[in-house]
Parts: structure tokens; C-alpha cells; sequence
């Protein structure tokens, strides 16, 4: 589960409030989480500072959470598992039975089947 010490990357952050990727970045900053927008397409979402990928945040991610197509999600979990990142929450419509059990075969913790903001 995710605690508030955990820092917190979120792939497909977006600066569009009608977007997914940004209700739950509003969400999580507004519960007092450290988040890092995660989006090869902008320089800044919500005020913060967005990165290109994983590897370019200049801090130790604990928890990743996915907002993207489930072929990108499975995409960025090879980085994930090079960061030794623990844990990802796949955002309903994220997840594939692929991305799940790459993350079983790799010992990542893995959360699908639920919203990260009713949590």
C-alpha cells in the first residue's frame, strides 16, 4: 500500500484538467504526497517540473502510478524494475495481464483493479 512517505512518480501526467493523468495528480498533491509528473510531451504540469522518464528524476521513487495505455505501461515497467523501483499502481484500463505478471516474475508490488484516488 501507498504511505505519505512514499515519492511518487506518475506516468502519464498531464496538464489538461479533463485528463485522467491530472485528476490524479490533483489528487495525490492534494493529500500531501510527493509526486513527479512523468510525460515525455511536457516541461511542466501542474506548476511542477515533468520528466521525460524515470530514470531523469533526481530522486528515489518508491511508487510509481500508471495513467496509460497498458503497451506503455509494460513499456516503462523494464525501467522500473532497472531502478529497483518496489512498487506501481496500474490505474483501471493501465494494467494487462502482461504488466501483472511482470511484476509477480520480478517481485514488484503490484496494485490493479482499483482507483489510487479512492484509496
Amino acid at each position: 500500500m501507498i504511505t505519505k512517505e512514499d515519492i511518487i512518480a506518475v506516468v502519464g501526467a498531464s496538464k489538461n484538467p479533463r485528463k485522467y493523468g491530472n485528476e490524479v495528480m490533483r489528487d495525490l498533491i492534494s493529500k500531501g504526497y510527493t509526486v513527479y509528473p512523468v510525460n515525455p510531451n511536457e516541461d511542466k504540469i501542474l506548476e511542477l517540473k515533468s520528466f521525460k522518464n524515470l530514470k531523469s528524476i533526481n530522486a528515489k521513487i518508491d511508487f510509481v502510478v500508471f495513467v496509460v495505455p497498458p503497451e506503455i505501461t509494460e513499456k516503462v515497467l523494464e525501467e522500473v524494475k532497472k531502478l529497483k523501483i518496489p512498487k506501481v499502481w496500474m490505474q483501471p484500463g493501465s494494467e494487462s495481464e502482461k504488466a501483472i505478471k511482470f511484476c509477480e516474475d520480478n517481485k514488484i508490488e503490484c496494485i490493479h483493479n482499483s482507483c489510487i484516488m479512492f484509496n
